[in-house]
């Protein structure tokens, strides 16, 4: 039994509290018509006049006129304090893809917890929108159209090994970790192919893939992707 908060069968978008930019809320709903906001990001999402399925989160940080606009039925708190507000909405989302927006921005701390959040949760197929790039966890295998030139760069959040096609520095046989060897600034020699062994490499690409990105994630069976990881915080509704 599916006990998820919001369960959709289309991309949803996620608005967290940080730094939005001017159209990035629009671009995302272009591909994720169904808005959720964590904590504060009801207050974006109203100011932009954007109607809300649900707004997820420890609630102390939305402010006291968002929740009084707001239907009580759609406002879920999450009291306990082990997770960001990113993570509460993302383990309560059942949906092909997210599309996260104001996670990036402002605050460094804020920054890497929405990472790490990412790494935590990679059966939820994430997409975070920031300024110049798209940030998402690999999947097992991941294609994508490119021309050549195009930047891109690897991130290892743990231990992980994969293989490419189509980049100039190709990743086959190297050992990928945070204290060790990362993939930054490689860049596309055509259509890009990469396969990992793990859910531990970000992907980081131009803004402009956004799209293309979104539909590829999306597209994936659920065969295909990572399964939870084990032992995480539950929710008592999801018990």
């Amino acid at each position: 039994m599916n006990n998820k908060i919001v369960d959709k069968l289309h991309p949803v978008t996620l608005v967290g509290g940080g730094a939005v930019g001017e159209g990035d809320l629009q671009a995302a709903l272009a591909l994720a018509p169904t808005c959720v906001a964590a904590d504060s990001g009801a207050d974006t999402a109203l100011a932009a006049g954007v109607e809300l399925t649900a707004v997820i989160g420890d609630m102390d940080s939305i402010s006291a006129a968002a929740q009084s606009r707001l239907p009580v039925d759609i406002q879920h708190k999450i009291p306990e304090q082990m997770s960001t507000d990113f993570d509460k909405a993302l383990r309560n989302i059942s949906a092909p893809l997210v599309i996260a927006v104001g996670f990036s921005g402002l605050r460094i701390d804020h920054q890497l917890a929405a990472l790490h959040t990412l790494l935590m949760r990679p059966d939820v197929p994430c997409l975070m929108l920031g300024a110049e790039d798209i940030i998402f966890v690999c999947p097992r295998r991941f294609d994508l159209p490119m021309g050549a030139g195009t930047r891109v760069s690897l991130f290892p959040m743990g231990p992980v090994m994969g293989r490419s096609t189509g980049l100039e520095w190709p990743i086959d046989g190297l050992s990928f970790a945070p204290d060790g060897m990362s993939g930054t600034s490689n860049r596309a020699t055509g259509d890009l192919h990469l396969e990992m062994d793990h859910p531990a490499m970000l992907c980081i690409l131009p803004r402009r893939f956004m799209a293309a990105v979104a539909e590829s994630l999306a597209a994936q069976p659920a065969s295909a992707r990572w399964p939870a990881r084990a032992g995480l915080h539950r929710d008592p509704l999801q018990s």
